[in-house]
């Protein structure tokens, strides 16, 4: 008796006997306004000039040390990075020891 995994994703239609994609097989329809988008940045790419990205930065340092919190959270994010959890700091370094520790009983 031959036993057959289940199919997750209804018929394997254009798949084979391991689930593979067969040949034949569309795949996903993708992103419709992908062509389109690639299109629009590469127009804003052309259009932006470093003397523009200079002039946007200046203004945006204008406004962050006028106070404007979303100006400074823009700065501060592109260029010291977005602010990690202390907490999560913490776990990665437990995890770490644990790790470690096991690594040391096997040896």
């Amino acid at each position: 008796m031959t036993t057959r995994q289940p199919l997750p994703n209804g018929s394997n239609g254009y798949r084979d006997a391991s689930g593979r994609f067969a040949r034949g097989n569309a795949g996903g329809p993708g992103n419709p306004y992908a062509k389109q988008v690639g299109s629009l940045r590469s127009a804003m790419i052309e259009a932006v000039t470093p003397s523009d990205l200079k002039a946007v930065t200046r203004k945006l340092i204008v406004l962050a040390k006028s106070g404007n919190v979303p100006a400074i959270r823009e700065i501060l994010d592109r260029t010291l990075g977005k602010p990690v959890q202390a907490d999560l700091i913490e776990r990665i370094e437990e995890l770490e020891r644990v790790v470690a520790d096991k690594e040391g009983m096997s040896t």
